[in-house]
């Protein structure tokens, strides 16, 4: 019988780190830890030693990261953002995409995403009709709903699920801020940005509008979500937006930028869609127009479910090993 490895380096509070917590935690097949260490997205670590594996062996990653060494290996590619990043850093990427990920990926014969969108991106970029494309979805953690206590503040905040990172854009929500006196923003962000994050708030002018938060668990993040007049999304580029499928469980419209496709298919009518990602101006008078609303929003029922994307990834590695 065909033995099953995980590459389990990858679980995390959230993002990549909280699919493949819930996804591999589910998984219908019995695995084995692969027991490596490091990260698993450094495009060095392709070409790392492994443990003696079994010639018919499968691996399966929730993450981008190819083992070249693996005889098999089914990955969950979540986006193609590398490959749209600035120049210096998509250089970096460029070979390793095409290399060690793309050869993985037709070695397989099978691929799995998160959304539609990314679906589509990742046929137009494998080019390969003979690669099956799986788009499993991502699920929403059962403490994100609308019934449960809400955040209380003296003043009315819209929030921020994220990093500093370019594509994730909080720039334009900070510059927002100047020019919405009258709206506070709390913002969870990985603990080791929040002190560049902070710093740039202040040369805004706007570092008393924001409260930083960073190392909050599921029921504290729903909190937060409950007690917020809406989540700002202002991403450029995402695979899906966790953010704003776990706000509008919450019953809290998003505001995003409505060219970024994949948060635009979760969000749907739930929240408002800026024309612009960079016009501080529009965002500022949308974060104000959702204080003013107070607006709640309808849940999405049965769509993001763990148990379903698990499920999903399970029959594709079932059928995989035979």
């Amino acid at each position: 019988m065909t033995t099953l490895y995980a590459d389990d380096r990858y679980r995390g509070a959230h993002g990549i780190g909280r699919y493949a917590r819930e996804v591999l935690s589910r998984l219908g097949p019995r695995w084995r830890s692969l027991g490596l260490d490091g990260s698993p997205h450094s495009p060095l670590d392709s070409f790392r030693r492994l443990p003696p594996l079994d010639p018919n062996a499968l691996v399966y990653s929730p993450g981008y990261g190819p083992l070249l060494r693996a005889p098999r290996m089914v990955l969950t590619i979540h986006d193609l953002i590398q490959l749209r990043s600035p120049w210096s850093t998509r250089m970096k990427f460029a070979a390793y995409y095409e290399g060690p990920v793309r050869h993985t990926v037709r070695n397989a014969g099978v691929v799995i995403t998160v959304s539609e969108t990314s679906a589509r991106d990742i046929r137009e970029w494998v080019r390969d009709d003979a690669v099956r494309v799986v788009n499993a979805g991502n699920g929403c953690s059962g403490a994100f709903h609308t019934d449960g206590p809400a955040d209380s503040a003296l003043d009315p905040y819209v929030v921020f699920v994220g990093n500093i990172r370019r594509h994730k854009n909080l720039d334009v929500v900070l510059r927002a801020l100047a020019m919405a006196p009258g709206v506070r923003l709390r913002a969870v962000l990985p603990g080791r940005e929040v002190e560049a994050a902070s710093a740039r708030a202040a040369a805004l002018g706007v570092g008393g509008q924001v409260e930083w938060l960073h190392g909050i668990g599921d029921a504290r993040l729903a909190e937060v979500y409950r007690g917020a007049s809406a989540t700002v999304m202002p991403s450029l580029d995402e695979g899906f937006g966790l953010p704003a499928l776990e706000s509008i469980a919450c019953g809290v419209p998003v505001i995003h930028w409505r060219g970024c496709e994949a948060v635009a298919e979760v969000v749907g009518d739930r929240g408002w869609g800026v024309s612009s990602p960079r016009d501080a101006t529009e965002w500022a008078a949308a974060v104000t127009a959702a204080v003013d609303a107070g607006r709640r929003v309808e849940p999405p029922s049965g769509a993001h479910d763990w148990s379903r994307t698990a499920a999903v990834v399970s029959d594709v590695l079932e059928e995989a090993l035979g």
